[in-house]
């Protein structure tokens, strides 16, 4: 595989929603949602410019994410969740940890996050609580969003949309660590995503790499104002492999650690994944079967499919077979 590291992936800029320029069925957004179904079907991500979100919000979030990492390790430990990627995880190089991270669920509550600063710090952490709750609703609003427009740029009803916005999201913090040497080392091993979607902001480090269709590595470098959207698995499969679910990696160097958060958007349990009838056609039969996604994402994690390549794990649970 190749390495390209001039091409740029797109960036749009989102108005508020419900503001002239982003009310549903208008030329405006119909342009916008023609936008982001190209670069979901092209690139599988894009970056995005939300101006909602605040530059002194993003401050005070990452603030809130170094003072959680600073905390010993047997505290971070202390957090628990049986959920693959729901709970703390170290992840372990051959001489230390080369990045570590935590999955919250239910981040856009002041109540949930209490509890869990109160099992992290003697006293709670009120601030780490109302920075993280007040960054995912913002999270969450931008993700819905976004997820109408993709199913507008297909044409389709109300009933769509409705099915396919029963999300909820997990945010995960994570951090890092600049190789010892210095050099150019993976700190993160490429993958596509189990969700339908994620949303991800670094903290001016870069690392992220996608890779393109036709074997490309690329460097990702958003602004320090934007996010950058992510087509996982499920929004594949949903939209009959027309999306394409974005292969990256983090790739370090230097002396900095890097800090970054992702909010991922997961079909509740007990979704079925099915593609709309008006996706697929004489031209795009089905490629994936209907299928259970909880009983996707662990298998996803099993034992057996631990050290298979990540992008092909859908194909071997859901694909249909070739007449």
């Amino acid at each position: 595989m190749g390495y390209d590291s001039q091409l740029r992936i797109p960036i749009i800029e989102l108005p508020l929603m419900n503001s002239e320029d982003m009310v549903r069925g208008t030329d405006k957004w119909q342009s916008l949602c023609k936008r982001v179904r190209e670069a979901c079907e092209n690139f599988g991500c894009f970056e995005v410019v939300y101006d909602k979100i605040s530059s002194h919000l993003k401050e005070e979030t990452f603030s809130s994410i170094r003072q959680f990492f600073d905390l010993p390790l047997e505290t971070k430990k202390k957090y628990v969740n049986p959920k693959p990627y729901h709970g703390y995880y170290e992840v372990l190089g051959l001489l230390s940890s080369l990045s570590e991270s935590i999955g919250l669920e239910h981040a856009s509550n002041f109540n949930s996050l209490k509890s869990f600063s109160q099992l992290m710090w003697p006293n709670g952490h009120d601030h780490f609580c109302q920075s993280i709750s007040t960054m995912m609703k913002q999270l969450e609003e931008l993700s819905e969003m976004i997820g109408l427009m993709i199913v507008d740029s297909y044409g389709l009803g109300e009933e769509a949309a409705e099915s396919f916005l029963k999300h909820y999201m997990l945010l995960r913090l994570m951090k890092y660590l600049a190789p010892p040497s210095g050099e150019y080392t993976n700190a993160l091993i490429p993958h596509t995503d189990k969700c339908s979607s994620a949303l991800l902001c670094e903290d001016q480090i870069a690392g992220l790499e996608i890779e393109t269709k036709d074997g490309q590595w690329v460097k990702v470098f958003p602004s320090p104002g934007s996010f950058v959207f992510m087509v996982g698995d499920i929004l594949m499969a949903w939209s009959n492999r027309r999306m394409h679910a974005v292969k990256h990696r983090v790739m370090m160097k230097g002396k900095k650690d890097r800090y970054s958060f992702a909010a991922f958007a997961i079909p509740v349990e007990g979704s079925i994944i099915k593609a709309p009838k008006e996706l697929v056609d004489e031209d795009h039969p089905q490629v994936f079967r209907d299928f259970d996604y909880t009983d996707f994402f662990n298998f996803s994690y099993s034992e057996e499919m631990r050290y298979f390549d990540s992008s092909k794990k859908l194909f071997v649970y859901a694909a249909q077979p070739i007449n």
